[in-house]
This record gives C-alpha cells, structure tokens and sequence, in this order.
C-alpha cells in the first residue's frame, strides 16, 4: 500500500491532468450537442492506458525499493554499494550521502588518532605514577599502625589510577583480550593480597578456602573484577567484618556482611557514575567500580549479578558454570 500510494501521488498532476481535460471534452460535447460514443470510447482506452502504466510505475517502484533496502542492511559496511540512480533527484542524493559519508569518515579518523593520544597519556601516566608509588611502598615497609595507614592510602591512589586507565580501555573498540587456562586460586589470591592492606586497616577478616578449579578467561580483566568487587566489599563493609570468598553450584561469589544496598539503589547499581545511597551518605564512591566491573564482565562473557539486604551485607556472583574445570590432583608415588 504504501508503493502504491507513493505512485499516486508522484503522479498526481498527470492523473488530475487526465481527468480535467477528459471533464472539459465531455463538457464540450454536451454544449455543442456532439455525440458522445466516440468521446467515451477514447476516454476508456486513454484511462486503461493509463492505469497500465500507473501498474508499470508501481512494479518499478517495487523493484527500486527493494534495492534501497537492500543498500540499507550493507551500507555500514560499504557506502559504495548505493543503488543506481534512476532520475536527477536521486543522482543528488547520492551526492549528499558520499559527501556526507566523507565529512563522517574524516571525523572518524580524528577521533580515532584524538582517542589513542588519549590511550598512550593514560597508559603513561598510570605506569609513570606507579613508581612513586612503588618506592613509597618500600618506604613505609615498617609495622607502625601508621605505616599500615599510609599503605592502604597508596593502594587506593594506585586502585584509582588502574580505574583511569581500565575506563579508557573499556569505553574502546579494542580489548586486547588473551584467553587461556589459569588457576582460578592463584588469580583470588593475587587479588587479595594487593588488597591485604586495607583489609588491616578495618582489621576486616577473609572467610576463603583454597579452591580446585581452572578458570579459562583473560587475566588482566579477570583480575579487574574480582578487585573492583573486593575494592566494594571493603569500602562498604563494617570493621572487623567478614569477606567471604568461594564457588557454590558454578557461581563464583564475594559477599560481605556490611551495610546492604538500599532496594531503590539495586537497579542502578552497575550505571556509571551511579553512587546510591550509601555513595551519597559517605561520599566515598565514584561511581565507576562496580560499572568497570560489568564492563569487564560483559567482556569476558561472564553473568555478574548481585543479591543484597540493608544492614546485613552484600553477594556478588559471578557465573562461571562454562568457565570452570578442575584441576587434576597430583598422584603420590
């Protein structure tokens, strides 16, 4: 119907054109009181003309249209592969979308070049900070509870430098992804000593058995989740609460028995920049960790959901049911 519509009215003035004169020469006969058989004669012919070639126009107009839709499902992939242009409107067209296509293509290109100096700044200033930070590190290598203060004060500044560069590179269209077979224990356990600072500074305990399984996934993205989850368990836990790491049905969970996540906050909690109640009340939260942490989930193909209750503690699951092997025991000889 709408074919059919689109040629009424592209040939409208022609159709109106046809009733209006064969009006005029019915009018004319009737005052000259001429006969009107012949009259009537040419008009049927004339008006079966012309529905045949309102059909012929209607049949090409199919076919052009076909074609259109067809270039619509491959132009994002080549823009070059415009339908022929049957008529001057169209050959302007064309005009405007290459135009057009080439203005996108120049920005495209800028905005790829703007966003690698972006990548390398970043990816420099991450590595060039972290030495200082190293340094302070071995500075403050002491037992003192200041000491212990200071350090879990540089993890945070080094947490927060990671985030920079860990944001640049999700938002990006490469992910530099290496897949391969790790000891799902030693990644957990990577993890939370780069975190054992600050878990001495709530004097927070690790409630984790060693597990046997092997995970296949990429290390660095891995290890991006399980410590922007810790990083949360820790900021939002009680002192001298409880972490809890372990596998349970295929699931991978990190729970701690701190203050909850408010109902209202539960839909939101993995936007960017979405801080919730508990961000708001100690503005403490960026807004960014647990969103870095979905990224990086989705990225790995990994489901990260999370069950709550205010007051009593949150569990973040990760779904590694695919994921998982176990580790072959050693035989003793």
């Amino acid at each position: 119907m709408k074919i059919l519509h689109e040629v009424l009215r592209k040939n409208r003035p022609a159709i109106l054109l046809f009733f209006v004169i064969n009006a005029f020469q019915l009018t004319v006969f009737l005052l000259y009181n001429v006969m009107k058989e012949p009259l009537l004669y040419a008009s049927s012919v004339s008006f079966l003309l012309l529905v045949g070639l309102l059909a012929v126009d209607t049949f090409r107009e199919e076919q052009h249209r076909a074609e259109r839709l067809r270039a619509a499902e491959s132009i994002a992939r080549d823009w070059n592969c415009l339908p022929e242009a049957h008529s001057l409107a169209e050959e302007d067209y064309h005009a405007i979308i290459s135009s057009l296509v080439e203005g996108m293509e120049r920005l495209t290109a800028d905005y790829n070049t703007r966003r690698q100096d972006q990548l390398d700044y970043y990816t420099s200033w991450v590595h060039q900070i972290k030495t200082p930070i190293a340094v302070m590190k071995l500075k403050l290598s002491g037992d003192s509870p200041e000491n212990r203060l200071l350090l879990a004060e540089l993890l945070r500044i080094e947490q927060y430098a990671d985030m920079a560069l860990q944001y640049i590179r999700l938002s990006g269209e490469s992910n530099d992804l290496v897949i391969r077979e790790y000891s799902l224990d030693e990644l957990i356990r990577e993890s939370v000593r780069k975190y054992a600072p600050l878990f001495l500074e709530k004097k927070l305990r690790l409630d984790y058995s060693p597990v046997e399984e092997t995970v296949v996934t990429d290390k660095k993205w891995f290890g991006c989740i399980l410590e922007q989850l810790l990083s949360n368990a820790v900021k939002y836990n009680t002192p001298s609460g409880t972490i809890s790491i372990g596998i349970k049905e295929g699931f991978l969970y990190i729970a701690d028995n701190g203050i909850g996540i408010a109902p209202e906050d539960m839909p939101r909690i993995f936007e960017r920049g979405y801080t919730g109640l508990n961000g708001r009340i100690g503005q403490k939260s960026s807004g960014l960790g647990l969103y870095l942490a979905k990224k990086a989930a989705d990225l790995l193909a990994i489901s990260l959901t999370v069950e709550s209750k205010v007051g009593e503690g949150s569990r973040f699951m990760l779904n590694m049911r695919d994921k998982l092997t176990k580790q072959p025991k050693s035989i003793i000889m």
